[in-house]
């Protein structure tokens, strides 16, 4: 295809949205070094239909991408890779966003989640049978904005350090079948024994307060911690002194109730095994 023919379908308003404005600059940029989406899709080692996509916002930009942009288009200067993580916040839901951006910002994690693993451990599979439950017309723009999120947990530069505790339900909850469950339970075996994370299993029913539904806390180099509380339709974000305080006191005991984190892998092995073999 010539590279006038794939102008047509770029079209769309670039001030939209930033996923907009990021797309419309790819084009641009693709464009002016008269390269083919397909082209562009080899160096960024992906299809011709993703870059058409990320063109007109339709899809997130994964980091990788972003690199990939930066490296190939000349005088970019890194630009593509600092407008990302804007890009990336305005994938999610309107209500999600305020939530996404201060957990870009943290440096720990404090979560609890009785019925499902949380999206900051979930694998692509898992994430994608998770999200189709909700028929969702986005769902592989929204599963990749769910993968990229997990960044926090790698990046070089101060990285979150998590700690995750789960019902034992959650681990034995079939999602996706027994060979998404079994990557799934490899990926959280994987970051119970990294080092900077912890991971400890709630078993039995016990019947603690806090433990009936997903939360977390999120603490900052500078600023007070903040809660976020799931719930249906949406989460929410609590900043209130006094809701943070018996958020903290009700992860202690979770946290004091649990399995001890050397422990998890041993546990995790043997749902595998009796579950999921």
């Amino acid at each position: 295809m010539s590279v006038d023919a794939e102008t047509t379908t770029g079209n769309a308003d670039p001030t939209a949205s930033p996923l907009r404005y990021f797309g419309s600059e790819v084009r641009l940029e693709r464009e002016r070094l008269g390269m083919t989406r397909a082209e562009l899709g080899k160096i960024a080692c992906c299809s011709y239909s993703l870059v058409a996509k990320i063109e007109v916002g339709d899809r997130v930009p994964t980091l990788d991408f972003a690199r990939a942009c930066d490296a190939v288009f000349p005088y970019a200067n890194g630009r593509f890779e600092r407008f990302w993580p804007l890009a990336l916040r305005y994938a999610f839901p309107p209500w999600f966003r305020p939530y996404a951006e201060l957990e870009w910002k943290a440096t720990v994690v404090r979560m609890f989640h009785p019925h499902l693993f949380p999206g900051l451990v979930q694998t692509p599979d898992y994430a994608r049978a998770v999200l189709r439950s909700g028929r969702h017309t986005n769902l592989e723009a929204l599963v990749t904005a769910r993968m990229e999120r997990q960044r926090i947990l790698t990046r070089k530069d101060e990285p979150v350090r998590l700690w995750l505790v789960l019902r034992e339900e959650v681990l034995t909850n079939t999602v996706g079948g027994s060979a998404v469950m079994r990557q799934q339970l490899a990926r959280l075996r994987e970051v119970a024994e990294t080092p900077q994370h912890r991971v400890q299993i709630l078993r039995g029913k016990a019947d603690l307060y806090g433990a009936t539904s997903p939360w977390g806390v999120l603490s900052f180099n500078e600023g007070a911690d903040v809660v976020h509380a799931d719930g249906f339709p949406r989460g929410y974000v609590l900043a209130d002194a006094s809701d943070v305080t018996a958020a903290q006191d009700a992860y202690d005991l979770i946290k004091a109730t649990a399995q001890p984190p050397d422990e998890s892998a041993e546990l995790i092995d043997s749902i595998v095994k009796d579950h999921y073999s």
